[in-house]
């Protein structure tokens, strides 16, 4: 089956947000939505998911899952916030408990902080399979930018999160905690091994030197032939020193602080004070 695809774009942090829709019904699901931060005030915004509340509700549509590809780092989940409004259940890959731990030990969490990924409605492990009304979907487990990165297969589609770019950029920095440029390399190939003609969607763009539009839907075909970073047969050895050599030349998103500290928590806020204020905390010489 072919989903039907409407994008959002998020000019704050280049994210791209999906509803992906059964073409037979009206159910449908989110992946990687977005919640406005404004850092240098502390303050939150729904501007971008309400766009997806407003198409939802438009398009009289029941969404059944808020899927997270992996723990961001650059922007803030709106998910527990689509789910109050909407409903759907929150899916994100099964080794969250990896980053849980990995990051509740970063931002010294305590063990009030659960690790297990209980925050989250459902836990995916490689080989999975749900659905949307009709419309089938398949999990691979696709590490190397994070350990818990994921590819959700609907129909003839592939939303890939952070793993892959469109072809002119690239491929996901694996310099974050527990990332790996040699399992990225593995995971981008079980991703070109999907049928040439699967439609792949990226979680972000940043228009490729040269490219005067934002593009967010490529092909298993197009990325295999021309993918700067892994097309054209490139072997893992080559994309190794190629991917560790730009990482250490990158800074870190400006965003990573408050959206680990959310994201761990399936979109939620750290717990209020006694005076009911929320904070969230900065480590010094951690990242």
């Amino acid at each position: 089956m072919k989903p039907d695809v409407t994008a959002f774009f998020d000019d704050a942090t280049n994210t791209i947000s999906y509803v992906v829709k059964d073409p037979e019904g009206t159910s449908c699901a989110i992946i990687d939505s977005v919640l406005d931060f404004d850092y240098s005030s502390g303050r939150t915004d729904t501007r971008s998911a309400d766009e997806i509340i407003a198409y939802v509700e438009a398009e009289g549509l029941t969404v059944e899952w808020l899927l997270e590809s992996h723990v961001h780092a650059d922007h803030l989940s709106a998910a527990p916030y689509l789910q109050e409004r909407l409903g759907g259940k929150i899916g994100i890959g099964d080794r969250i408990t990896v980053v849980q731990d990995t990051f509740g030990k970063v931002f010294n969490e305590g063990t009030e902080f659960e690790r297990d990924g209980s925050q989250f409605d459902k836990l995916f492990e490689e080989g999975d399979s749900f659905h949307i009304g009709q419309l089938r979907g398949d999990v691979l487990h696709t590490p190397g930018h994070t350990p818990a990165c994921l590819t959700y297969v609907i129909g003839d589609a592939a939303f890939v999160g952070d793993t892959l770019f469109m072809p002119d950029f690239g491929t996901a920095r694996c310099d974050f905690p527990g990332g790996s440029s040699e399992m990225l390399y593995d995971s981008v190939q079980k991703i070109l091994n999907l049928p040439d003609e699967t439609r792949i969607f990226v979680g972000h763009d940043y228009k490729a030197p040269g490219r005067d539009d934002y593009a967010w839907e490529t092909t298993v075909g197009e990325q295999k032939a021309a993918n700067i970073h892994v097309g054209a047969g490139k072997q893992k050895d080559e994309f190794t020193k190629m991917r560790d050599e730009r990482d250490a030349t990158l800074a870190m998103p400006k965003l990573i602080i408050p959206s680990l500290q959310v994201n761990m928590r399936a979109g939620q806020m750290p717990p209020e004070d006694e005076q009911g204020d929320v904070f969230l905390k900065v480590p010094v010489n951690k990242l």
